[in-house]
């Protein structure tokens, strides 16, 4: 009799736990058994580009299985986004890059998808530098700004395009300021550092992870970093902070990381879940990597990713509205005004 109430009262556990859906336990035994794509919507050597691969051999590591890294630029990072939207809901393919892109994609119509959508896996902060080719006269930003007072809509600066953090960081230091450039757009964070150092543009505002090496180098005069905070670089010294010229420059966390459809069955998410609560945070590579290159490392995930990279998808949506540059109204969209 005892027995039978053991395996009754055992059935009736096992019945209430499947209703409740699958255990946590269960969740996180998810063990790939092919390799798992994650697109970067931009050129390789760029700052999503870089982080991801640092982020993808921790993954490998945490799931014994390989990660691999496939480059797919193009409009301002949507293309790879929706390619990775259009593959199979099995869990072996993701997409990466900056949180505020993802969020403003729909804003700017590049892209019918929203944060709702994906289940983000953030892991830096990039802050943007004004960046000079060094054979030009400007030596600090009150240089710059007197040039583009000067010469309105004539300074050319390159961008990763509509929507990338080089343009939302050029638009929000003219628009504080009143100023009007050229801008020049490219595939990709990289290219566009690359243009002005071969002189093809003047400026560049991607992120100081893609300006690191050419300004160690000289190849690249770092005007400001557009932060309230200067900037540390490893091999170079202190960028100043751009509020030091522009007190009114009010900057917001620009997270980058790794973006899964919400879709993918539980285990994939519980396992990644996992894998940025144990593994990513106490990674000494993506640490040092922060420090080198003039990042902050913040790994968060879930509804705390949400939470955090918030201010600046409502920042660079209703700026893109108020520059006439939206396609769709935020507030339509689910973003309300700062």
């Amino acid at each position: 009799m005892l027995r039978r109430s053991l395996v009754l009262s055992l059935a009736a556990a096992a019945a209430l736990s499947w209703a409740a859906g699958p255990s946590s336990q269960a969740q996180a035994q998810w063990k790939p058994d092919k390799p798992i794509t994650i697109i970067v919507p931009w050129a390789a050597g760029g700052s999503t580009d870089q982080v991801t691969r640092l982020a993808a051999v921790e993954i490998e590591k945490a799931l014994n299985q390989k990660v691999v890294i496939v480059n797919q630029g193009g409009a301002s990072g949507s293309i790879g986004t929706k390619n990775a939207l259009a593959a199979p809901r099995d869990g072996y393919t993701w997409t990466a890059g900056a949180a505020k892109d993802l969020g403003t994609y729909v804003v700017s119509g590049l892209l019918d998808t929203k944060i709702a959508d994906w289940r983000m896996y953030l892991s830096v902060i990039n802050v943007s530098v004004l960046g000079a080719n060094p054979q030009l006269p400007y030596k600090s930003a009150n240089d710059l700004i007197s040039a583009m007072k000067a010469k309105p809509g004539q300074i050319s600066v390159a961008t990763a395009g509509v929507n990338s953090s080089g343009h939302a960081a050029i638009e929000a230091f003219t628009r504080a300021l009143g100023l009007q450039y050229k801008h020049v757009t490219y595939d990709g964070g990289n290219p566009a550092v690359i243009a002005v150092v071969s002189g093809e543009a003047e400026i560049t505002t991607q992120l100081a992870v893609e300006q690191a090496n050419m300004i160690r180098a000289k190849r690249l005069n770092p005007l400001a970093v557009l932060s309230d905070r200067p900037l540390e670089l490893d091999g170079y010294g202190t960028v100043p902070p751009i509020t030091k010229d522009v007190p009114s420059y009010r900057p917001d966390a620009n997270y980058f990381g790794i973006f899964v459809p919400k879709d993918v069955p539980a285990p994939v998410l519980a396992e990644l879940d996992r894998i940025w609560t144990q593994v990513v945070p106490k990674s000494e590579t993506m640490k040092k990597y922060a420090v080198t290159n003039g990042a902050v490392f913040a790994p968060v995930h879930g509804d705390d990713a949400v939470k955090a990279a918030m201010p600046a998808i409502r920042s660079t949506a209703w700026q893109l509205h108020d520059a006439g540059k939206s396609k769709v109204a935020p507030d339509t969209v689910g973003i309300p005004k700062p």
